[in-house]
This record gives C-alpha cells, sequence and structure tokens, in this order.
C-alpha cells in the first residue's frame, strides 16, 4: 500500500504543475519571468510565449521551454519566426513540430482557444497589453498582470468582465503585490487608506524651475529600479505612480482619496495599508522586480526565489517624503481623471504614452509632458460608452489630439 501511495502522489505533483502563458516574454519583465520560471521547473510548465519584433531572443527562449505555442504580434516577425524555425538541425527541429505559432492581435485569441492555460502573465508594455487581457479574462483564465495600461485605460471594462467570469488578477508591480499581501485576511471596512510608495526617481528632490533642462539620458537613469525606457520617464515625472493610484483604485475598490502616495527613496518598502485602528501592516523586500512575480506566478503557494535576502541591520534607516505636486503634476492630473472617469483616465495614458516618446525623441522639453497631457484632457469633454469599441475611440481621439499638439510646439 506505501509504495502505491507514493506512486500516487508522484503523478498527482505532475498534473499541478501550473501551466503558464508569459505575453511580453522578450520585454524586462518578461526576462525577468523567464529567469524565475527556470528556477521553478517542478512547479511551472511554459506552454506559451509571446514576442512582437525581437525574433532572437524569442528563438533563444523557445529552444529553452519548447513551449505548445508562440504568438508574435508583428506578421513579418512571425513569418521569420517560421522560417528560422525550419533551419535548426534536425534533430531540434524535431522537438518544434508542434509548436503553433500565432500572429497579430487577433492570435491571442486563438491561442487562448486552442492551448490550455492555467495563467497569463501579460508583461506587454503599453497599450498593445489590452487586448490580451480582456481576451485572456473573457476565457476565464487567471491573469498576473504586469501590464498597467489594461487597467489605467479601460478599468471599468476589465473589472467588470473579470467579475461575471470570476477569474483573479493578481498584480505584478511590486507596489499592488505589496498591497495585495497586506490585504490577505483583511475585511474591506476595516482599511483607512492604502499608500503607495515612490523612489521619487531622479528628480523627486528638484524644484519645477530645476526640470526645464533635464536630458533624456538623465530622465531614464533610475536610482533604484532597472526598467525600459518609457516606464523609467513615467517614473520620473511620477505619472508612472499616478497610473498606480488608478491600478489600486480598481484591483482593491478602494475609494480615490483614501489612496495615499509617499516618496521612499529607498525603495525598500514596497507599499503598506493602514486600518483603522490606526496600525500600518507593509511589505518589505529588495529591489528586485524577480519577487513580485514570482509570487504572482505561483499564487496561492510560495516558494523560496533566487534573490538575496534583505539585510535589515545593514539599511541603517528608512525615509519618507511627501511628495512635490507642483513639480510633479502628473500625480494630480491622475487623481482629476480618476474622479471624472468618463475615459479620462484612458485619455491621459494616451496623452502620456504619446508625450514621452515625443522627448525621447527630442521633439518637446521634459517639463512639456506634463503641460501636454493637461492641454489634451482639458479638450476632451467625456464619454460613457461601456464598450469596447468607445474605448478605442478615445484612444484614437487622444492620439490625434496629443499629436497635433506636439506637432506645433515641435514646429516652434
Amino acid at each position: 500500500m506505501v509504495s502505491i501511495e507514493i506512486r500516487s502522489t508522484k503523478k498527482e505533483k505532475l498534473k499541478a504543475k501550473k501551466r503558464v502563458a508569459i505575453l511580453g516574454s522578450t520585454g524586462s519583465v518578461g526576462k525577468q519571468a523567464v529567469e524565475v520560471v527556470e528556477n521553478l521547473k517542478d512547479e511551472i510548465e511554459v506552454v506559451a510565449l509571446s514576442a512582437n519584433t525581437n525574433i532572437q531572443e524569442l528563438e533563444n527562449q523557445i529552444l529553452k521551454f519548447i513551449p505548445e505555442a508562440v504568438w508574435v504580434t508583428d506578421k513579418k516577425s512571425a513569418e521569420k519566426l517560421r522560417n528560422n524555425l525550419k533551419k535548426l538541425p534536425k534533430k531540434i527541429t524535431e522537438k518544434l513540430n508542434n509548436i503553433k505559432i500565432f500572429s497579430e492581435e487577433e492570435g491571442v485569441k486563438k491561442l487562448f482557444l486552442e492551448v490550455p492555460i492555467d495563467l497569463v502573465l501579460n508583461a506587454i508594455v503599453g497599450l498593445g497589453g489590452l487586448v490580451p487581457t480582456i481576451r485572456s479574462l473573457e476565457m476565464g483564465i487567471d491573469i498576473a498582470l504586469a501590464n498597467k495600461e489594461s487597467i489605467v485605460l479601460a478599468g471599468d471594462l476589465v473589472m467588470g468582465i473579470k467579475r461575471i467570469k470570476g477569474v483573479k488578477i493578481i498584480p505584478v508591480d511590486s507596489e499592488h503585490s505589496a498591497i495585495f499581501q497586506c490585504l490577505i485576511g483583511r475585511k474591506k471596512e476595516d482599511i483607512d487608506k492604502i499608500i503607495l510608495t515612490a523612489s521619487g526617481g531622479p528628480f523627486f528632490r528638484n524644484k519645477p524651475d530645476e526640470l526645464g533642462d533635464v536630458t533624456v539620458e538623465q530622465a531614464i537613469s533610475h536610482p533604484m529600479w532597472k526598467m525600459g525606457k518609457k516606464i523609467s520617464v513615467d517614473s520620473a515625472t511620477l505619472m508612472n505612480k499616478g497610473f498606480e493610484v488608478i491600478e489600486a483604485h480598481y484591483l482593491f475598490s478602494i475609494e480615490p482619496h483614501k489612496i495615499k502616495v509617499i516618496i521612499h527613496p529607498e525603495a525598500i518598502v514596497h507599499s503598506m495599508v493602514q486600518f483603522k485602528d490606526s496600525s500600518i501592516i507593509a511589505q518589505l523586500g529588495p529591489t528586485d522586480m524577480k519577487i513580485p512575480i514570482q509570487y504572482a506566478i505561483t499564487y496561492p503557494k510560495m516558494f523560496k526565489s533566487q534573490v538575496e535576502e534583505l539585510n535589515l541591520a545593514q539599511l541603517g534607516k528608512l525615509t519618507f517624503f511627501e511628495p512635490d505636486i507642483k513639480a510633479f503634476h502628473a500625480l494630480k492630473l491622475t487623481y482629476f481623471a480618476l474622479e471624472l472617469k468618463k475615459k479620462y483616465p484612458t485619455v491621459m495614458a494616451i496623452a502620456d504614452e504619446i508625450a514621452v516618446e515625443a522627448f525621447l525623441e527630442g521633439k518637446i522639453k521634459f517639463t512639456d509632458i506634463t503641460k501636454i497631457i493637461e492641454k489634451v484632457m482639458n479638450k476632451f469633454e467625456g464619454c460613457t460608452d461601456p464598450h469596447l469599441e468607445a474605448y478605442f475611440q478615445a484612444i484614437n481621439w487622444a492620439k490625434d489630439t496629443t499629436n497635433q499638439i506636439i506637432d506645433k510646439i515641435y514646429k516652434k
């Protein structure tokens, strides 16, 4: 009897492997997720990967995991991948014969229909992550969400589908992962406020008149986190923290006035929750995205990570400061957009995406970013249509309006 029970347990462990799809696997968060799952091979099976145009990195990942499917959003890159895989040695191509390659926007829907998936990690950057989030939820698949734009652009729609389908959204951002963990076992009515910590980026000590000549190199040099250029600029303006305020509102059903932002340069306390008895629970950890990525992938289980442990004795002290709203107007804009809703957050996020791109291209100044966003928001008249098409109409309007404003500045 004992030997039978042991064999049965082994089979159950094999069946218990979580089937995970990593979307945006060649990006910053995606590559860290790949590193995480490499160390969890007994628990996680990577059944799908996706990229846009970084085919070389995707090929390396395919050879590493031999997934059941890949999704390449760019059609030409998908064809290039097919051709490249055919050129590999026969011993390798035999292993890859059954891999399904999907492409373009509708490819993600086909992927979810044809490949059984337990969890989707959406690490796609920007607007491109919205449709995969919606398709995943519509299919009833739990999602580990690193694509904050999904919530910022269409929070009402995304959370509505989540409620109808009864699926989980596990946050990947370190701040929301921290809040998620602090709230486990707690009642909503016991919450006094959520406190989002922000490292402050490279300029949190600067006055408004000191930011006019900020260079791209300075703006993307985040003091604590290694991130892509766009998110680094958003961190420098504190727009990224504003987006996180919107995320927190939707993810945790917390009123905007109960969500506070505090500057914490050491980035050790990833966020906190204050309860009505004035007690505060905080989540601390090293500044390494692999921790919240692993937590989201393995939830509700927890495993030892490869990240070096935090040595509290060596920290010395932790400091906190109020954010300067005058210098970092983006925070005020996000609260304004969240109070109004009516797709103002959608318009704000798109205006930010285009304005940041213009700054990175040298077309506008660093301080122009939030000025442009505010101008776009002031021109918008709001929209209450709940359908996905209406969100894309607002997105297209914001793109056109933002580009028009930037063109006028650039031509000067």
